[in-house]
C-alpha cells in the first residue's frame, strides 16, 4: 500500500511514517519545512519527503493519504484540495494509528503538559530492558533506540499521548483514539490556547481519554496535581495508582539522582541520569506504569540509571571557547522554567538562556505575563521576536531589566550572546522549532570569537 503523508516532518507525523515503513507499506510525504532529528530520521529510512503541499505530489494517486493535524482547509495546502477534489480516501494519523497498529495491543499512553516524550521514552526502555520488546511512537527521538518509533514485537506499545486535536475533520484530542489500558497522566495545565478557551476546555478532553481506559485497565496519575484531580472527580472506572504522595512512589531530589520512597518507605538512593525534580517526577511515572505490566521495581531501576535520554531535552550540542551549548525542546513557561533551574542546580557557571517563542500559544501571548518568572531563575535572557509575534516582548517582560536582551534578526542575536557570553557559561537554547538552525550558527561564532574569562 501506498500512503502519502501531508506535514510528514512533524513529530508524530514522522513517528507514523517510520511504522508503515516498517510494516512494509510505501511511504511519501510533503511539507513546508524539514529539521532534525525527524529530516534525518525520515531520510535515513528512505523516506521521500516533497517540499510544499503540491497537487502533483499526489500523482500518482497514493492508496491514501495520511493527515497532519498542521493541515487545513484552503489555498495553504492544495494538495488537501487536490485529495478532495479527486475523493481520494484520506484518514487523520492517530486513527491510522488505531486501526493499523493498536488494535489488539496493550497500549500505555503517557499524558500531560510537560514530560510526555521523557516519561514516554524512558517507559519504552524499561520495558525493553526488561524484555517485553515494546513498541512505540514518541514525539522526539529516544537516544537509547534512535528512532522515534518503532512497531515492536511484544504485546506492549508505548505512546506519546498528546491532547492536540486530530485534524481539520476530527477536532478532538488525538490521545481518544489510542484506547490505553495503562493511561499515565503527568500533570496538566493550559496550554495550546489556539485551540483550547480554558484550562476546563482541556481538563474535559483529558476525562474523554480517562473514560477509554477499562476497568481492568490502570490509570497511573500524579498525586500532587490538583487539576488532575478535578479530572478524576469527574469520573474514574480503572484502578488508580497514584505516584508523588504518599500512597504511590514518591522522590526526594539530589544532585546526583533522588532518594526513592514507596509509600513513605524508604527505598534508597537512584543514581539517576535524568536531572531535576521535574524529571524524577516523570521517572517515578514511568517506574509505576512499568509495575502495572509487571515489571518489577528492581528491575526498573537498574535499567533507569543506564537510560540516556532524548533528544533536545537538555542535549548538549557542542562546547567552544570554555561554553557549552545546549538544545532543549522546552515552550511553555513552567518547562523554560525547570529547564533553567535544573541546569542551575547542575554546576558552577552562569546560564544564559536562549528563548524562540514559538508555539501556537507562545506567539498569541497567551503565557507572555509568565514568562517573567520562567526566566527570571537564568542570569541573563535573550528573547527572539519572530516576525509573527503578537505582544510586545520588551513591554511583557520589562521586569527581568537589565538581565534581558531582545533581538529581531537572528544574526544580531547571535552577535549579542557572543558579545556577552564568557568561560564557563552554559546556554541553553529553547524553542520546538528548528530556530534558524540557531544552535551550530552560534556554536561556529564561540569558537571563532574571543569570549571574555
Amino acid at each position: 500500500m501506498h500512503l502519502h503523508i501531508l506535514g510528514i516532518c512533524g513529530t508524530f507525523m514522522a513517528g507514523i511514517a517510520a511504522l508503515a515503513r516498517e510494516a512494509g507499506h510505501r511511504v511519501t510525504g510533503s511539507d513546508a519545512n524539514a529539521w532534525p532529528p525527524m529530516s534525518t530520521q525520515l531520510e535515513s529510512l528512505g523516506i521521500e519527503v516533497m517540499q510544499g503541499y503540491e497537487p502533483a505530489h499526489l500523482d500518482p494517486a497514493p492508496d491514501v493519504v495520511v493527515v497532519g493535524n498542521v493541515v487545513t482547509r484552503g489555498s495553504r495546502f492544495p494538495a488537501m484540495e487536490h485529495a478532495l477534489d479527486l475523493g481520494l480516501p484520506y484518514i487523520s494519523g492517530p486513527q491510522w494509528l488505531a486501526e493499523n497498529v493498536l488494535q489488539g495491543r496493550h497500549v500505555l499512553a503517557v499524558a500531560g503538559t510537560h514530560g510526555k516524550t521523557t516519561t514516554s521514552s524512558l517507559l519504552a526502555w524499561l520495558l525493553d530492558q526488561a524484555g517485553l520488546e515494546p513498541g512505540f511512537l514518541i514525539g522526539g527521538v529516544p537516544l537509547d533506540f534512535g528512532v522515534s518509533a518503532r512497531l515492536g514485537k511484544g504485546k506492549y506499545f508505548v505512546i506519546e499521548a498528546d491532547e492536540y486535536d486530530t485534524a481539520f475533520f476530527d477536532k478532538r484530542s488525538k490521545f481518544v483514539h489510542y484506547r490505553p489500558r495503562t493511561c499515565v497522566l503527568n500533570n496538566l495545565e493550559f496550554d495550546h490556547a489556539d485551540i483550547f478557551d480554558d484550562l476546563a476546555s482541556i481538563e474535559r478532553q483529558f476525562h474523554h481519554l480517562v473514560r477509554t481506559v477499562p476497568a481492568s485497565g490502570d490509570l497511573v496519575v500524579n498525586g500532587r496535581d490538583a487539576n488532575l484531580a478535578r479530572v478524576l472527580q469527574k469520573g474514574a472506572w480503572s484502578r488508580i495508582r497514584k505516584f508523588a504522595d504518599d500512597s504511590g512512589l514518591q522522590a526526594q531530589t539530589h544532585a546526583d539522582g533522588f532518594d526513592l520512597l514507596d509509600q513513605g518507605r524508604a527505598l534508597g538512593r537512584v543514581m539517576s541520569p535524568l536531572q531535576g525534580a521535574h524529571n524524577h517526577a516523570n521517572a517515578l511515572a514511568a517506574l509505576t506504569a512499568a509495575q502495572c505490566v509487571g515489571v518489577s521495581l528492581e528491575q526498573s531501576i537498574q535499567a533507569l540509571q543506564t537510560f540516556q535520554s532524548v533528544k533536545r531535552r537538555l542535549e548538549v550540542i557542542g562546547v567552544a571557547g570554555g561554553i557549552t551549548v545546549y538544545d532543549d525542546f522546552a515552550h511553555h513557561p513552567t518547562a523554560v522554567k525547570a529547564t533553567i533551574e535544573t541546569l542551575k542546580s547542575a554546576g558552577q557557571g552562569r546560564v544564559l538562556a536562549v528563548l524562540e517563542p514559538r508555539s501556537n500559544t507562545m506567539r498569541m501571548g497567551t503565557q507572555a505575563s509568565d514568562l517573567v518568572q520562567a526566566l527570571a531563575p537564568a542570569d541573563h535572557s535573550f528573547v527572539f521576536v519572530r516576525p509573527d509575534l503578537n505582544w510586545d516582548v520588551h513591554a511583557a517582560l520589562k521586569d527581568l531589566g537589565a538581565q534581558l536582551s531582545v533581538d529581531q534578526h537572528l544574526d544580531a542575536l547571535i552577535a549579542r550572546i557572543v558579545s556577552q557570553a564568557r568561560e564557563g557559561d552554559r546556554i541553553v537554547i529553547m524553542s520546538n522549532g528548528d530556530f534558524g538552525g540557531v544552535h551550530h550558527r552560534l556554536l561556529d561564532q564561540l569558537s571563532r570569537g574571543r569570549p571574555q574569562t
